[in-house]
This record gives C-alpha cells, sequence and structure tokens, in this order.
C-alpha cells in the first residue's frame, strides 16, 4: 500500500481539436478547443477527490501550452514543476467522430513532452512523493521517455522512495509494430500498483486471455487491477483477489474512462486502504468521465460517494444490475 501524501503524475498533456459530436471531421464549422493527456486527467480527478497532486511534463513556450497548464491547474493541481519548452512545441491532437467511437489523429512528434528523461525524476516534488504515477503512453513517445519511465519503476537498489503506479494505457497509433507488447509487459510487471484493461491485455498478449490469464503474466505487481469494460474491475493483491461490478451507464464518450476509473482508485486505496471500496470509487470516478464528451465530467457530490461507499455488497450488486447507475468502467480510446 502506497503511504499517505502528495501523488505525482507524469506525462504528456496535448491540446486537443474535436467537431461537434455529430459532426464530421470533413465538413465541422468549427472545432471545440480542450486539453487532454492520460496523466493529467488522472491529476485532475486525483485533486476532485481531495488528494494532494501535482503534474510533472513539459509544454512549449508558446500560447498553447500557456492554456494546457492553465488548464491543469485551474483544476487544483500544482503544475509548478511542468517545464516551457523555447524550441519544441506543445503536443496537439485531433479528434475525429467516427461511428460508435472516436479516432484520434497524432501532432505530438518532437514535442516539448517527448524530450522528457530520468532527470524528471530528480525533481523534489517527486523525490518527496509518496506516489508517482505513470503510463504507457509515455514509455511510447521516445527513447528519453521510455528511459524515465524504466529507471523509475527500476530504481538503484536502496533508492526507492514512493510506490509507484503504472497504468499500461496501449495506444497502437503510438508504437511501432511489433514493439508494445513485450514492452508493455515488462514495465506492467515492475510496478507496485498496475493497471489494465482486459481488451487492452487481449490485443497485447492474447486474445483468449481471462483476467485470471493476466495474472499470471503480470505476476510481480503487488497490486493488479484488471479492468473489465462496464462489467466491472478485479484487483489482485497479495492477501486476496477482489471484483466489483460496475454500475451500468449511459455511456457519451468512453475517451478518458480509464484515466478516472485509476485516480478513484488511488484515491480510495490512499483513503483509507479498503481494496472493495477503492474499487467502487474507481467506478464511480469512471462515470462521470462516461457521461461527457470531454476527458472529464464533474463528480457527484461528497454525500452521494458516501452513500455509494457504504452500500453493503448485497446493495451494490442491486445498483450494478438494475440502477439508475451513477458510473460505469469503460476503457478510454485517447492518450
Amino acid at each position: 500500500m502506497p503511504a499517505v501524501g502528495p501523488v505525482v503524475c507524469v506525462g504528456e498533456t496535448m491540446v486537443a481539436l474535436a467537431p461537434a459530436p455529430a459532426e464530421s471531421l470533413e465538413m465541422a464549422e468549427g472545432l471545440r478547443l480542450s486539453v487532454a493527456g492520460a496523466e493529467s486527467n488522472v491529476a485532475m480527478y486525483l485533486a476532485d477527490l481531495g488528494v494532494p497532486v501535482s503534474w510533472q511534463s513539459a509544454v512549449g513556450d508558446d500560447a498553447l501550452g500557456r492554456r494546457v497548464i492553465a488548464a491543469v491547474g485551474a483544476a487544483g493541481v500544482d503544475v509548478s514543476g511542468v517545464r516551457r519548452d523555447p524550441d519544441r512545441p506543445t503536443g496537439l491532437m485531433v479528434k475525429e467522430p467516427a461511428g460508435a467511437g472516436t479516432r484520434v489523429h497524432y501532432y505530438r512528434g518532437g514535442s516539448a513532452a517527448s524530450a522528457m528523461g530520468p532527470e524528471v525524476l530528480a525533481d523534489a516534488a517527486v523525490r518527496s512523493a509518496a506516489l508517482v504515477h505513470l503510463s504507457g503512453v509515455t514509455a511510447a513517445l521516445s527513447p528519453s521517455c521510455r528511459n524515465l519511465v524504466t529507471r523509475a519503476l527500476t530504481p538503484p537498489p536502496g533508492e526507492r522512495r514512493q510506490s509507484v503506479s503504472f497504468d499500461v494505457n496501449h495506444r497502437a497509433a503510438l508504437w511501432q509494430p511489433g514493439t508494445a507488447a513485450d514492452v508493455l509487459r515488462d514495465l506492467a510487471d515492475r510496478a507496485d500498483i498496475t493497471f489494465v484493461g482486459l481488451d487492452e491485455a487481449q490485443d497485447l498478449w492474447g486474445a483468449d486471455l481471462t483476467t485470471d490469464d493476466v495474472r499470471k503474466l503480470l505476476p510481480h505487481p503487488p497490486l493488479l487491477v484488471v479492468k473489465d469494460g462496464g462489467r466491472g474491475a478485479t484487483a489482485f493483491a497479495e492477501d486476496g483477489t477482489w471484483t466489483v461490478p460496475a454500475p451500468r451507464t449511459e455511456v457519451v464518450e468512453p475517451v478518458g474512462a480509464g484515466d478516472a476509473f485509476a485516480a478513484g482508485f488511488l484515491a480510495g486505496l490512499l483513503r483509507d486502504g479498503d481494496i472493495p471500496r477503492a474499487l467502487r470509487l474507481g467506478h464511480i470516478t469512471a462515470g462521470s468521465a462516461l457521461k461527457v464528451t470531454a476527458d472529464r465530467g464533474p463528480l457527484p457530490d461528497d454525500s452521494t460517494i458516501r452513500r455509494l461507499l457504504a452500500m453493503t455488497p448485497g446493495e451494490w450488486e442491486i445498483l450494478a444490475a438494475d440502477g439508475p447507475p451513477p458510473s460505469g468502467a469503460a476503457e478510454d480510446g485517447t492518450a
């Protein structure tokens, strides 16, 4: 279990452009501008849940970079450690509505964040954190970013100062063909807390994998959370296994729900260490992302969250089966 204390999330956040959900990218007259990044999504939800959190990254010394920093900071996240790069731009992504999903186009090659390396880990906020959160997105950005993730997960003997959580967050568009599976499995197996979706595990490591098979593939994390879309999530720990179903919800867009789930679970774990309640809080938080087109939506009020967390297992099962649902836990489709 991570110690109680501040969390640091490390990774790239981009400016995202998207037409209205019902419009095609080809025909749209205007595009909505927002910010999008797996690790900053986690950071903002952690701040919403009352966890002291900072975000470490790099952006261009440009208007888009200032927009990113302002947006993440406005959510209550400490952004004082974000570096402004005078020579490299802020990353950009464009969302294209495509039938039942969203296609994503990245313009992040040579971005400021792609130049990050292990030196980020020397920052005072990182060294004093109780928990550092990373994802496979960062490992895909560049060799130096992969070194950053690898170093965080495999510090020299005696220098491990905090717990490290890692979300596999496989984004096929960021990887050269045939390279992601081995790298992500190795990194995921080194973390203290690992998150992976069953669907992405099947895409990476075998179409017939079950939740239990994923644990066999990743035996070393003291805490492994396997998310099975809107059906539920299972946590494997050294002293037991817990599965908590996801309350049903109408899905407006699944983008950002995986990050929201990770934030809710980590917040619950830091709150009292109770794994089933942490899984519930993950589902509740994911539901706020599922109900909006943006990566981040409003959480239920505190009294509603307390009531949901206090339910008996039987009451929660009824909620998951019949509704009215407060949330769901689908995977997100962007970075």
